[in-house]
């Protein structure tokens, strides 16, 4: 049976049903099935035969925005499963765990506490040669760029740990101490005291 002619809508001119068909062009998966759903619904009473005569798009995913509209859930495709590069912590467990003890050996936490975030001294060129002192052969090894990655994903920066610097103690005067003792220009003449030269005058009385 040969397939049914395209018929344009009489709502739409051919050039704003074109503009449809290239704005469901640009989209994928679930988000062109609503569009084209919602155009179906606008324009075709929610027909999916009807919108393929229209549109041209195929009625099967029209049909299933439209389903995935009445019921709120939406279907994932097997392949996105299977699609995506795994991590390379995935890849390389045994790797990926020992990177993580030497890179926790050379960190240490953030001073402020602001953040989970450690800084390691660790570079990634003395990561890799350690984890190949290890046994670890080149395959298990990613590149540095990768390295540096892998330990920033994982809470760490590549940054040089500075030292904790003390505060500076200030010293606190004391009756013994010379800062506490009074100055030849404050004392009175005779070099005594107020207080010897009253006790003095007492005696005289």
């Amino acid at each position: 049976m040969p397939p049914e002619p395209q018929t344009a809508n009489p709502i739409l001119s051919e050039s704003q049903i074109a503009d449809l068909k290239l704005a469901a062009s640009k989209m994928s998966g679930s988000t062109r099935r609503a569009f084209q759903a919602d155009m179906s619904r606008k324009y075709c009473a929610g027909n999916a035969r009807q919108t393929e005569r229209c549109f041209g798009w195929g009625r099967e995913g029209v049909q299933l925005g439209l389903e995935e509209q009445r019921s709120g859930m939406v279907c994932v495709g097997a392949q996105a499963a299977y699609c995506g590069q795994k991590r390379w912590e995935e890849t390389q467990p045994e790797a990926a765990a020992a990177l993580l003890a030497l890179a926790e050996a050379h960190s240490q936490q953030d001073p402020t506490f602001r953040s989970s975030i450690a800084y390691t001294r660790l570079t990634a060129a003395e990561a890799i040669r350690q984890l190949q002192a290890m046994g670890f052969s080149g395959g298990q090894v990613p590149a540095p760029s990768t390295m540096a990655r892998i330990l920033n994903r994982n809470g760490y920066r590549l940054r040089k740990v500075e030292k904790a610097k003390p505060q500076k103690k200030f010293q606190k005067p004391t009756p013994s101490s010379p800062i506490s003792r009074p100055t030849m220009g404050s004392l009175p003449m005779g070099g005594q005291t107020p207080e010897h030269g009253l006790q003095g005058d007492r005696q005289h009385r």
